[in-house]
């Protein structure tokens, strides 16, 4: 008979919104023995960002158990050990590979049976590979993603051992522009390649993408627009040593990094639960079609209350705000205490060399860059409203002080009416300081 142990809640994930999830059970006063977490990594949660920042740095590297959740925003930093003073199981590098929701019941990869009463899921997100496309040479070795702490060792091992060598980042979005950053502060050749006419073009306009691009070009990273790897070339022993280009161009490589995007893990449930744009639908309350059953985090497409549709957000604000948020409405519900509905301001943010940007609000609608913008200033510190109705719906900022983050965060939140683009622009950071 294969082992099975009952839980009244179990968390299925280890990652941020895990954690966060913890850390708001034990607040409301959760009873030893009650919860787990079950999780396929092999560590208590940690704050994912610094995987791509600190633990790349060449000195003074982030290191566990220095960026446990919940030192990300400011809070206490959960050791393993607090999990046992609190009675909270955690079970790790344990695979679930079945979920059934009609029977409550969770099976591993080595056949143990879990029972719960209320599930969270908060399975996040996979890696996109491009073995996944049968791209040929995708399977050589030094072609590295980053999702986990695991694939963060390999990347760091792969930096020391090809030391001042040449790294291709393929993809330019986050994990591209922080990973070729990295790179670079490693002493890497780095050549960026990614196949839309700008950077991290599912937010920047293509004047805020011109500054990062000539910023980073300024640093020595090349930038190669427009194109896609579309293979690779290995040694004898299976080491990466070049990227083939769909226009022809052969990079050479010593690692190449990969960041083509994740996809949020809900296969386990699939027919089980309703889906929508990609993720599990829930309620203001992260509650899914099944009754108990919870979704937070990446996988979780939830009610925007001030846009008035349903998204999913791939971000780990969202992942710490949604896992407090379905812990709230879980003891709400055992209480009979009305809990408020998630009223969420999408936010996006991220730091690479000496920058640091800001993104507050939905990025639809005309658009005004303010402030100075040049890539060459000691201290840039420029930004860019969104315009849609005459209303101002977001906000963008490089360079702000935590004043100045605030007083755009505002602006995001009250849409403020704007008469005049002209004007607005003038004004810039202004308009932004008056709200």
């Amino acid at each position: 008979m294969a082992s099975e142990k009952h839980f009244k809640y179990v968390i299925l994930g280890g990652g941020v919104a895990a954690g966060y999830a913890a850390r708001e059970f034990a607040k409301q006063g959760v009873k030893p023995g009650v919860l787990a977490i079950i999780s396929k990594e092999a560590v208590a949660p940690y704050e994912r960002p610094a995987l791509s920042k600190g633990y790349l740095f060449p000195q003074n590297a982030a290191r566990l158990p220095g960026f446990y959740v919940c030192v990300g925003s400011g809070g206490e930093r959960l050791l393993p050990e607090w999990y046992s003073e609190k009675g909270i199981e955690l079970i790790l590098s344990t695979e679930i590979v079945k979920a059934d929701l009609s029977t409550k019941t969770l099976t591993s990869a080595a056949g143990a049976n879990f029972t719960y009463e209320i599930l969270l899921i908060a399975t996040g997100s996979s890696v996109i590979k491009l073995t996944d496309f049968g791209t040929p040479g995708a399977d050589s070795n030094n072609i590295l993603y980053l999702r986990e702490i695991d694939d963060a060792d390999k990347l760091v091992a792969a930096i020391q051992a090809k030391k001042g060598g040449k790294a291709v980042v393929v993809g330019g979005g986050y994990i591209g522009l922080e990973l070729s950053a990295a790179l670079k502060i490693n002493d890497f050749d780095v050549t960026m390649v990614f196949p839309e006419p700008w950077c991290m073009p599912r937010l920047f306009t293509a004047d805020i993408a011109a500054f990062y691009e000539a910023y980073y070009t300024n640093k020595g990273v090349k930038i190669l627009k427009g194109t896609l790897a579309v293979g690779f070339d290995a040694d004898a022993n299976g080491d990466v040593t070049a990227v083939k280009l769909k226009d022809g161009t052969v990079l050479e490589a010593d690692i190449v990094v990969v960041g083509v995007g994740g996809r949020p893990l809900t296969t386990l449930f699939k027919g089980q639960v309703a889906e929508e744009k990609g993720g599990i639908k829930t309620d203001a309350f992260f509650e899914t079609s099944v009754p108990g059953v919870y979704a937070i985090g990446d996988v979780a497409t939830f009610p925007l209350k001030m846009y008035n549709e349903l998204r999913r957000v791939e971000h780990v604000d969202h992942s710490r705000k949604s896992a407090e948020q379905a812990v709230k409405a879980i003891k709400g519900k055992e209480s009979g205490e009305p809990v408020p509905e998630y009223d969420y301001l999408p936010y996006f943010y991220s730091r690479s060399f000496d920058l640091a940007w800001q993104f507050y609000g939905d990025n639809v609608g005309e658009t005004i860059l303010f402030g100075d913008s040049d890539p060459t200033s000691s201290k840039p510190k420029f930004g860019s409203y969104w315009i849609k109705d005459g209303k101002v719906l977001g906000a963008f900022l490089e360079g702000g002080s935590p004043d100045e983050n605030k007083a755009i965060t505002k602006v995001a939140k009250t849409q403020p009416p704007v008469a005049n683009l002209e004007d607005l622009k003038k004004e810039g950071l202004q308009f932004a300081s008056k709200i």
